[in-house]
């Protein structure tokens, strides 16, 4: 703590932080005190991915299609505490009244998948590609991505998606279009595509950092499924070397794992599914049952903890953690708290009007597919 604390004292985005002020256990017992008296003023909401000395100060828990949801409805609260990554709190803002301010903890909180594609380089190889072929190509957006890039896909006709719902979405794409073009995350549309009887074949990768993405007018005519070459790093951490050591040492351990895994690691699991139905798929299972799970330690250690009359370990010897995520600690939590309290509040995520326009018009089409 002391480490990440003399990294950030100094940042603009965290005022009034004192090294003497407040041990870590003071700021827990502070930060409970000042929760309770901003009441219904602030909700906090925590993604499954967070650590569980901030998860402990959530409101309301879940994934981003969860939160997404939760977001929306809340009406009443004057500010939403979004314990996650950058673009959940733009989406959260996007989805609450002007009146409402939606605020992140921590600006570092980013996401290095969201990282990978930008506007400029959407924009240059949506022209390349619909100069390539005289077919229709819907985008589909992952969730995990900037306002920016959802503003893109309400332009053009697509929508959003997240781990929960892509097959749906995928699906209503391509029934809206001859082709897609699915973006960031390589892994999830490579999975769903496949299980949707989409042969790998179909696909094809365009990578923004090659000439023409790596393509040629031939290869994007031919495909069916263009994905984005993007990925998420922490579930790239799982191999398909993990798989075959399970499968050698415990065959009767059930191997589940996200979507966002790589396809050999997918198709090695016995199960695969968004961070919603891996965690419902183990409060279901029957005592005794063993679990390998394929997804952000936080995660699999907070399951093992709830759930102890089930064997639950990560899929990898490895800890696959989301350094993000990470980011957001009480600390800078209660900081936020206390601007708030002030009248002062900071970290505030704000989208513009222009942008938010049309990636509502793609949240909204998610939502109504979903």
């Amino acid at each position: 703590m002391i480490e990440i604390y003399e990294d950030l004292k100094s940042k603009d985005h965290l005022p009034n932080i004192s090294e003497k002020e407040l041990s870590d256990e003071q700021v827990l017992v502070e930060l409970a005190a000042i929760k309770k008296s901003l009441g219904s003023r602030v909700v906090v909401l925590g993604h499954h991915y967070q650590q569980d000395d901030v998860i402990a100060f959530a409101d309301i828990t879940g994934d981003s299609l969860e939160l997404a949801r939760k977001a929306a409805q809340l009406k009443d609260a004057e500010y939403i505490m979004f314990c996650g990554v950058h673009f959940m709190a733009e989406t959260a803002d996007m989805l609450t009244t002007k009146d409402q301010k939606v605020i992140l903890p921590d600006m570092r909180a980013g996401c290095s998948m969201a990282d990978m594609a930008n506007r400029r380089e959407i924009d240059l190889a949506w022209k390349y590609l619909t100069e390539s072929t005289s077919e229709k190509i819907v985008p589909i957006t992952y969730i995990n991505c900037t306002a920016a890039l959802k503003s893109f896909v309400g332009e053009n006709g697509g929508s959003i998606c997240t781990s929960s719902n892509a097959e749906k979405v995928i699906t209503w794409g391509l029934s809206q279009g001859e082709k897609l073009l699915f973006f960031p995350d390589q892994h999830l549309g490579r999975n769903t595509c496949f299980k949707l009887g989409i042969p790998l074949e179909d696909m094809v990768v365009y990578d923004p950092r090659q000439r023409f993405g790596g393509l040629t007018p031939e290869q994007i005519q031919k495909a069916k499924v263009i994905l984005w070459y993007g990925f998420c790093s922490v579930h790239q951490g799982f191999t398909k070397e993990h798989i075959t050591m399970w499968r050698n040492k415990e065959p009767d351990r059930i191997l589940i794992v996200h979507p966002e895994c790589s396809f050999d690691v997918v198709q090695g699991a016995d199960l695969a599914g968004s961070t919603s139905f891996i965690v419902n798929q183990i409060k279901a299972a029957a005592p005794g049952t063993k679990f390998a799970v394929g997804t952000e330690i936080n995660l699999v250690n907070r399951l093992a903890r709830e759930y102890p009359q089930v064997d639950i370990t990560s899929l990898s010897p490895y800890q696959c953690l989301c350094t993000t995520m990470y980011r957001i600690r009480p600390r800078w939590l209660l900081e936020s708290f206390r601007a708030i309290e002030r009248g002062e509040p900071v970290n505030v995520i704000s989208v513009d009007d222009e942008t938010k326009k049309y990636a509502l018009k793609a949240l909204d089409q998610m939502l109504a597919i979903s």
